[in-house]
């Protein structure tokens, strides 16, 4: 729990132009390039008189940056040198965090048995069990339409978020519309409907309304949770130990997201129960126990309605910036016909979107709603954006764990355990390994001063995901060599070990770690304020490119193409790894030299 919630006392520091002033008393300092300078209270309060004072560095201002009566501001030589760590999460960070995991239970509950629900017969001797009996090709393109259409409703959900309802009312919404899905699935897999048919259309229409109601909740709830932490300024911590330690909000948002994505797997470990209930009941209460639980996530939220931190929208900037980018790319050739360039202190040719600005332009257009400094933060979403369009070759790999590597199992000796419950040795995984990397690896190779940026860390991540699509290549080519069904196993096993999958599953969870979490903190890190739901709903839209890539694979999604499926994905992520990073990896040099002239300057 963060001390903000019940027991901070503020320090009362009475108006001294040579000491440190806080935010509400701001007017009585001096600006330096338009921003408060850093400033010493307590036991770090200086002159800013003396000549041999270095001068501090420039942070924005809020409210929330105040001291408890166990800190203090850090003097420019402890910034500088000092390890930064992240601070506590907020208790009413935890509460979203709740709910996702509450979210993602019910949509990994409801979602990791959709493979053996639509591709196997009802109630059949001997057989996995099954509802719908659509084979490998339909299960597989339902599949994959659900994830498309789950991920391509954020946009939709981040512009009624921005433009009328702010995130709180859109999340709390659309988790209604959720609930509405969860129980048509519910109703529809009862034996009875089952039996006359009514399991295929119950399907899909819950499908979109699950798929409408996650959008809206994944678009919002993760910059909401980022929200939560509104300090600024980095500052110094006194622990009940004596040691004083550096807090960093970069840190703490990293931390915020880590235990974010922990949630989430946590949440998705619901598929083990599910799975079991299929094998060992039937479908309905399976699909019954995460509506249950989804009672609980609205709860949870609601719960919350008077602690949150709530930014009210300000308006949708879809509209805005796609006119801004038009008249950039007027403006532009306008200019260059005229002769007009505009060029940097370098003599460099400035970028096309330069001329959108007002105080560029070249007789402005009448209906101009932006000003200069929009034109500066649409180029610094647009840059963040760049590096997500690799990420669709990396959700391609990802989605074959819920699909293609639940249907290898299928062919392989499980012995009681259910083909589909493989699948949660990744959640397993990332349980374990998110609290080491948050709090012994990232700590460590901080305290070491090596530094891994996010450009580094995302191409590790797909790295992995190459590594895991080539082990398991590797596998099917096993199993088809495999007797007795070799490689037209169907519905029958094949005589080899499921438990060889584990490591799959294993790399999988490793590029979850680096990439996808990552991803996570690049987009809310990277965008301006004003666009963090879009630029987040844009990282989650890049799951849809992957789903249309997987729609290509359907034709060797079935036996005995499987190991080329498995092959030519691998080789994919390899390559466009490698070319993630040569066009990227000046991104995190440039990042640490920013922060290196910030601190010094």
């Amino acid at each position: 729990m963060d001390m903000d919630d019940k027991n901070r006392r503020l320090i009362e520091i009475p108006h001294d132009p040579t000491v440190y002033q806080p935010s509400y008393a701001a007017s009585h300092t001096e600006e330096i390039n338009g921003r408060l300078p850093l400033k010493h209270t307590n036991e770090s309060a200086k002159s800013f008189d003396d000549d041999s004072l270095e001068k501090p560095t420039a942070y924005e201002m809020t409210e929330h940056d105040v001291l408890a009566e166990n800190e203090r501001w850090p003097t420019p030589e402890e910034e500088r040198t000092w390890v930064r760590v992240a601070d506590n999460v907020p208790s009413k960070a935890f509460l979203i965090i709740v709910t996702e995991f509450c979210e993602r239970f019910t949509y990994y509950g409801v979602s990791g048995i959709f493979q053996n629900y639509i591709q196997n017969g009802y109630k059949v001797p001997g057989a996995d069990p099954g509802a719908i009996n659509g084979g490998k090709n339909m299960a597989s393109g339902l599949g994959n339409f659900f994830q498309f259409w789950c991920y391509i409703t954020p946009i939709f959900a981040a512009i009624i978020a921005d433009q009328w309802w702010g995130k709180y009312k859109t999340i709390l919404v659309f988790a209604m519309i959720y609930m509405v899905g969860d129980l048509v699935l519910t109703l529809t897999s009862i034996p009875a409907s089952i039996r006359h048919g009514g399991a295929l259309p119950g399907l899909v229409i819950s499908m979109i309304i699950i798929g409408l109601g996650t959008g809206g909740i994944k678009s919002n709830v993760s910059p909401m949770v980022a929200d939560q932490y509104q300090r600024q300024r980095p500052f110094i911590r006194k622990l009940k130990s004596g040691k004083e330690v550096l807090i960093d909000r970069g840190a703490t948002i990293q931390s915020i997201f880590n235990w974010f994505y922990w949630a989430i797997n946590v949440g998705s470990l619901s598929s083990i129960a599910t799975t079991e209930l299929e094998h060992n009941v039937d479908f309905w209460p399976a699909y019954l126990l995460p509506t249950l639980m989804f009672v609980i996530c609205i709860g949870v939220f609601w719960a919350g309605r008077n602690t949150y931190i709530r930014k009210p929208p300000t308006g949708s900037i879809l509209v805005k910036a796609f006119q801004c980018m038009t008249t950039g790319f007027k403006q532009s050739r306008k200019s260059k016909k005229s002769g007009s360039v505009l060029v940097t202190d370098e003599g460099k040719k400035k970028n096309w979107m330069e001329y959108a600005k007002p105080s560029n332009m070249i007789s402005p257009p009448a209906d101009v709603t932006w000003n200069d400094t929009f034109v500066d933060e649409l180029m610094s979403t647009l840059k963040a954006c760049k590096v997500f369009l690799f990420y669709p070759i990396y959700w391609l790999c990802y989605g074959q764990m819920t699909n293609n590597l639940v249907a290898q199992a299928g062919e392989m000796d499980s012995g009681s355990v259910p083909n589909d419950i493989m699948q949660n040795i990744d959640a397993l995984c990332l349980i374990i390994f998110i609290p080491i990397f948050d709090k012994l690896i990232y700590p460590g190779l901080r305290r070491c001063g090596v530094h891994v940026g996010p450009v580094t860390r995302i191409f590790i991540g797909f790295i992995f995901a190459a590594i895991s699509m080539a082990y398991a290549a590797i596998v099917q080519h096993l199993v088809y060599n495999a007797g007795p069904y070799y490689n037209e196993p169907g519905s029958n096993h094949n005589n080899i070990s499921a438990g060889i999958q584990i490591p799959a599953y294993i790399f999988i969870a490793w590029s979850e770690i680096f990439a996808s979490i990552t991803g996570l903190e690049y987009a809310y890190t990277k965008a301006p304020n004003s666009m963090k739901s879009i630029v987040m709903s844009i990282y989650l839209v890049t799951t849809c490119g992957g789903a249309i890539l997987a729609f290509c694979f359907n034709s060797i999604t079935n036996d005995p193409y499987l190991v080329e499926n498995f092959a030519v994905v691998a080789g994919l992520m390899g390559f466009f790894s490698v070319l993630f990073y040569v066009c990227f990896y000046k991104y995190d040099r440039k990042a640490r030299q920013e922060e290196e002239e910030r601190r010094s300057s």
